[in-house]
């Protein structure tokens, strides 16, 4: 197939871009406490060598949620193909720091290169993937090319992709078959994608539903020794969680906590911000709303009537506290957030009702009466109150979260071996 122009310009771009962008991304991962030598990573190059005869499994995410989803799949496939080593790859300092705590065996993490000639080829020569598997809608176009051209055999996995996404690459015919020519295989979150993604111009043939993989990631890390002392320092206290909140929602739920204490005076509200480093602007919201305070990233034991947990990698903790969680990101238009680490630590959930990322698997939640969608923060207020007051209904929430994880974990088997048969990995 000839090269469409898109994609010679878009080439021709990052060659005149590349030095800008390569000194704003290590800068950003520099302020973020990575080493030089790993922010030189987004160069190409590497910070560890390939190791074993096996073949090498390359896996390409976006951020936190797309990284922590394939951490399952990983896992799986290593144990059906118990030579093969894995490499992931994703762009934030976030996701590389939650990661890292998470690595399956026979697996590195390292930043994705940039998508330019330079960067890319010191990654896939140092590297030489055999196969490689990308996230979600994670499609630079030279990364996608230049992998292909090696040889590897290549997937697409969770597909999922916005209407404007869509709508974008159906102007372009040439160019989307072109990109999306070098899959072997194309897993989709649900029909519905699975027809945008033939509409897109993807080979029909090589379309299929798969699952979201975000329900494989399996239950957030609890360090048990965080969790003792929580514990200790809530005694008998009635605890909720609202966690991944975004600007704009933590108003909404310090308004229903206030409700909350005029009926449950001992009542503690654990409030996890999704970007912590909002923690100041957080705190100084929780202040004005005449509440009192003590913050994780201070080192404060648990307690007051706002415990602002603005540190990464504790969430487990926080779940495991509780029943009841609030899940942000979706009080305002953002897309919502990954509903399957609550259900996974048993809890019931609630959200508001912008959760488009999460749409499916929210209706499946609340046909299973495991999920509840609050309109806004009086409802909030309501639900948690109800959930507090009705332990026969908060159980039977938290009941139906648990059968709803169980019926996902039958379908991570089928996917690994499908992954294994279409990038010829070998027989399992």
């Amino acid at each position: 197939m000839a090269v469409p122009f898109l994609y010679r310009a878009w080439v021709a771009a990052s060659m005149l871009l590349v030095p800008f962008a390569a000194l704003a991304q290590t800068r950003k991962l520099r302020d973020q406490g990575i080493s030089a030598a790993r922010a030189h990573e987004k160069l190409g190059n590497a910070t560890k060598d390939r190791r074993g005869s096996g073949p090498l499994v390359w896996l390409h995410a976006a951020s936190v949620g797309e990284s922590l989803s394939v951490l399952a799949l990983i896992t799986r496939m290593g144990v059906l193909i118990p030579d093969a080593q894995f490499l992931i790859t994703s762009g934030t300092a976030t996701s590389a720091t939650l990661v890292e705590r998470r690595l399956p065996p026979r697996t590195v993490h390292q930043f994705a290169p940039l998508d330019a000639p330079g960067p890319l080829r010191r990654f896939l020569r140092h590297w030489k993937p055999d196969a490689a598997i990308f996230v979600e809608s994670e499609l630079w176009p030279q990364m996608l090319r230049r992998t292909h051209a090696t040889g590897a055999r290549m997937a697409l996995v969770n597909a999922r992709m916005s209407d404007k996404s869509v709508a974008t690459w159906r102007k372009w015919p040439r160019t989307a078959r072109y990109m999306f020519e070098v899959f072997d295989l194309i897993l989709t979150q649900n029909d519905a994608m699975a027809d945008n993604m033939i509409s897109m111009h993807a080979p029909p043939d090589r379309v299929a539903r798969g699952i979201n993989l975000k329900s494989m990631a399996g239950p957030l890390p609890v360090d048990e020794d965080a969790l003792f002392e929580a514990r200790t320092a809530l005694g008998h206290r009635p605890v909720w969680v609202a966690s991944s909140t975004h600007e704009g929602e933590e108003g909404s739920v310090l308004r229903a906590h206030k409700a909350l204490l005029q009926r449950f005076p001992d009542l503690c509200l654990i409030l996890a911000p999704r970007h912590p480093e909002r923690g100041d602007a957080v705190e100084a919201m929780i202040t004005e709303a005449g509440l009192t305070c003590q913050r994780r990233s201070r080192g404060e034991p648990l307690g007051g009537q706002v415990y602002l947990a603005d540190t990464l990698g504790d969430l487990g903790v926080w779940y495991a506290l509780t029943e009841i969680v609030f899940l942000g990101g979706s009080l305002l238009p953002i897309g919502g957030h990954n509903p399957f680490e609550v259900a996974q630590a048993g809890a019931a959930v609630l959200s508001g009702n912008h959760v488009s990322a999460f749409a499916e698997t929210y209706a499946q939640l609340e046909t299973e009466g495991a999920a509840r969608i609050i309109a806004d923060g009086d409802d909030l207020a309501h639900w948690v109150m109800t959930l507090i007051e009705a332990p026969d209904q908060r159980d039977a929430m938290t009941a139906a979260a648990k059968r709803f994880v169980g019926a996902q974990e039958d379908q991570l088997d089928s996917i690994a071996l499908r992954l294994i048969k279409a990038l010829e990995l070998g027989k399992p």
